[in-house]
């Protein structure tokens, strides 16, 4: 299968790169480094360094679209805000118009989204059909969302994947906690009560997969693991696994003056079941934080 991948070289997409590389699929990587293509994610991977350059014959069955700068990389300005929704919608509605001039268009997009769709909502239980509170978060993702379901009107299948808190070796927001952590320096944050909606990282590959292969799946799906947890449970659990204590709560009123707008990604509550999916009788590798947190220190230490 000839898929083209926007977004490869990053934390969630270059695992993904590599495992459907490893299944036999042929991948394009879309990425303004093409040269850093094969060091990141595998030989035999072609790298594509503009969707310009895309032929009107070119053909892939499926397209993957994770493409947009990291939210949590720098503090909010209006021109940072401004950066992160043009590196998701204006490239989505750019691969909309390269699926517009393909000859024979490809069977399916599955394109990013993320959990800050439903916005900060307390202990609600939140489901793909659940509305949303009007935040940043929320209009950056349902504009990204309503770009890629532009793809439908070409007769192209869309799913839309709701990304939460991704737990993974080598990145992710989790790897900025460790070394707080495994000096004892870990902590709460704000009151500890928001909920935090994680998934490690090797059951999104499995939800990619699967959407790829059964045709029966489209719209929006939370890839969240079943039993998100509150900062608190987060923190006490990661601070066991290292065996370590967590002794720094950082106040709400700190992480405000540090971050500005961008404490709303740290105490913020999005508590998210995945319900479409386990609709379908997906089936999680991990389903408790505990063991996601325990695969993935026990790689860090190989």
């Amino acid at each position: 299968m000839k898929i083209l991948i926007t977004g490869g070289t990053g934390f969630i997409g270059s695992a993904l790169v590599r495992s459907l590389s490893e299944q036999g699929n042929a991948i394009t990587v879309l990425s303004r480094n093409p040269d850093k293509v094969g060091k990141i994610c595998g030989p035999g991977i072609d790298a594509l360094a503009d969707l310009k350059l895309l032929k009107v014959e070119d053909s892939f069955q499926v397209i993957i679209n994770l493409a947009g700068e990291p939210t949590f990389a720098a503090r909010w300005s209006d021109a940072r805000k401004q950066l992160i929704r043009n590196s998701r919608i204006e490239l989505t509605e750019q691969l909309i118009g390269c699926i517009a001039r393909m000859a024979v268009k490809p069977e399916l997009l599955i394109s990013g989204s993320a959990v800050g769709y439903y916005g900060s909502q307390g202990d609600t239980i939140l489901k793909e059909q659940s509305f949303p509170r009007q935040d940043f978060s929320h209009q950056l993702c349902a504009d990204w969302e309503a770009a890629a379901k532009q793809a439908e009107q070409f007769g192209l299948r869309v799913c839309l994947i709701r990304t939460g808190l991704v737990l993974a070796h080598g990145g992710g927001l989790l790897q900025r906690m460790l070394l707080p952590f495994r000096l004892g320096l870990g902590g709460r944050l704000g009151d500890g009560k928001q909920w935090m909606s994680w998934i490690h990282r090797q059951d999104w590959l499995n939800i990619a997969q699967a959407m790829i292969a059964d045709t029966s799946m489209s719209g929006a799906y939370n890839a969240t693991a079943p039993n998100p947890v509150t900062n608190s449970e987060f923190t006490r659990t990661l601070s066991q696994c290292l065996k370590r204590p967590a002794l720094l709560p950082v106040p709400a009123w700190l992480l405000k003056i540090l971050l500005g707008e961008m404490s709303d990604l740290a105490l913020g509550s999005q508590r998210v079941i995945p319900e479409r999916l386990l609709v379908k009788g997906f089936i999680f590798q991990y389903n408790d934080l505990a063991s996601a947190l325990n695969q993935v220190l026990s790689v860090n230490h190989e």
